[in-house]
């Protein structure tokens, strides 16, 4: 079971991250996914989607993954993020992000997001993350 669901979490988001891209599409135990209409903003020339694109939706995406595992933590950030680009990106599809927590320890949450062109069954990217979360208050 998970601490926020979907409709919690984009109503938290909606306070505390409204410039986010991206719709929530559900939320599991240490998974996420999301989806992101693509317009003629996130396109580069060729009409594929921009890494820059890309990445933001990875990086809000795992973040939606935590946020569904710990709670609402405004203060959870990325520490540390990769990505291998494997493919285009189509530019005439939605663009799908998977995210699975792999590690979540006290202070640091350790993942991966992979990245399609909806209705494609290979990735176009794979994207490692890493979020430092904020000291948990003890209960004394």
């Amino acid at each position: 079971m998970t601490a926020m669901t979907a409709a919690a979490i984009e109503d938290f988001l909606d306070e505390v991250f409204p410039h986010r891209q991206g719709t929530i599409e559900g939320v599991d135990t240490r998974r996420a996914t999301m989806s992101l209409a693509i317009e003629d903003e996130h396109l580069r020339p060729g009409a594929c989607v921009s890494g820059p694109c890309m990445l933001g939706l990875a990086d809000v995406c795992f973040y939606v993954a935590i946020l569904a595992e710990i709670g609402p933590e405004a203060m959870a950030v990325t520490t540390d993020l990769n990505c291998h680009f494997l493919r285009r990106a189509r530019g005439d599809r939605d663009l799908i992000a998977n995210a699975q927590i792999i590690k979540l320890g006290r202070r640091l949450a350790v993942g991966k997001v992979e990245l399609f062109s909806a209705g494609e069954e290979e990735p176009v990217a794979i994207v490692t993350v890493t979020y430092a979360l904020p000291d948990q208050e003890d209960d004394d």
